[in-house]
């Protein structure tokens, strides 16, 4: 870090402490690799309130372990600020370290840099994050691995594709048996035949199969243990989910319908834009976008939020 990253990182680290401790906030995240000074940091944030190191990889979480500083470990994906939040944010939701009507406060910056946004947040209050809130829990019938598991395929298809091509994708999370009523398989179905054990998400082998899969058209659905039941399959949900915006397509509207007409809970990535979506409820809770490219010839695209 510059030394101009230390002034403004340190101010706003105090302030961030200040507003966790005026609010009361449960939790105060911050990314792990935007904090030079993970003591000063500690010493800032007082209890109740409870700090949380957001960590890419073991060598920030072992830098947060050095501090006994509690960690959650996120995908490494070159985010815009609200992208790492919202990532971040579903993850300690579907693992329960967050829960309706708390209150946190997030610490986070460009990848690669200094700390510069603060958000406090009420869990329920923000609507572009949490329109589904006061629902049933979003981990009901899903494991919170299996949920991480595929955000994180999601998020890799976005920044990578299929052989440099741009993938589109839908995932059906749970309530699989009546997920399969509003379902039409495809005349291949590439898990059939399978144990469960060997087409199961969670499964590192399975990685770069579903990505391989995923080039092809239909959904993949998927118990909540992580077994994948099928995939190249089409939905046909028999209620509509919320209005669609223009710009969102069949894809988008399938996913908002399946997950009005059962307990699921669907991931779908766009294949124009590389934007991951959560929907529940026939209702979408949150989506997640790339950052801009790198400008070629080492300088920086505009800051984005």
């Amino acid at each position: 870090m510059t030394k101009s990253d230390v002034d403004i990182a340190g101010p706003i680290i105090q302030a961030a402490a200040q507003v966790a401790e005026s609010v009361s906030a449960r939790i105060l995240f911050a990314y792990a690799g935007a904090v030079n000074d993970l003591a000063a940091l500690k010493d800032a944030v007082h209890p109740p309130t409870k700090l949380v190191l957001v960590c890419r990889d073991t060598q920030e979480q072992q830098r947060a372990k050095d501090q006994s500083i509690d960690t959650m470990i996120v995908p490494a994906f070159n985010l815009t600020r609200m992208g790492q939040i919202k990532m971040a944010t579903m993850l300690a939701f579907s693992k329960q370290k967050l829960s309706a009507g708390d209150v946190f406060v997030f610490l986070s910056g460009l990848s690669g840099q200094a700390v510069d946004t603060i958000v406090t947040m009420r869990i329920g209050d923000e609507y572009e994050l949490f329109q589904s809130v006061g629902q049933p829990e979003l981990t009901e019938h899903i494991r919170p691995a299996v949920f991480e598991r595929v955000l994180t395929i999601a998020l890799e298809l976005a920044y990578e594709g299929r052989e440099g091509k741009p993938v589109g994708a839908v995932f059906v999370l749970g309530d699989y048996r009546d997920v399969q009523k509003y379902c039409q398989e495809g005349r291949i179905n590439p898990f059939k035949g399978y144990t469960e054990k060997q087409r199961n998400i969670v499964d590192d082998s399975m990685r770069d199969t579903v990505k391989e899969i995923a080039k092809l058209d239909g959904a993949f659905i998927i118990k909540g243990t992580g077994v994948i039941v099928s995939g190249c399959t089409t939905l046909r949900p028999a209620i509509a989910g919320e209005p669609m915006t223009q710009e969102l397509g069949s894809r988008h509207a399938a996913a908002a319908a399946i997950t009005a007409s059962t307990k699921c809970l669907a991931i779908t990535l766009s294949e124009s834009t590389g934007t991951v979506r959560v929907w529940r409820r026939g209702a979408l809770i949150t989506e997640i976008e790339k950052s801009a490219p790198r400008v070629l010839g080492g300088g920086q695209p505009p800051a984005t939020s």
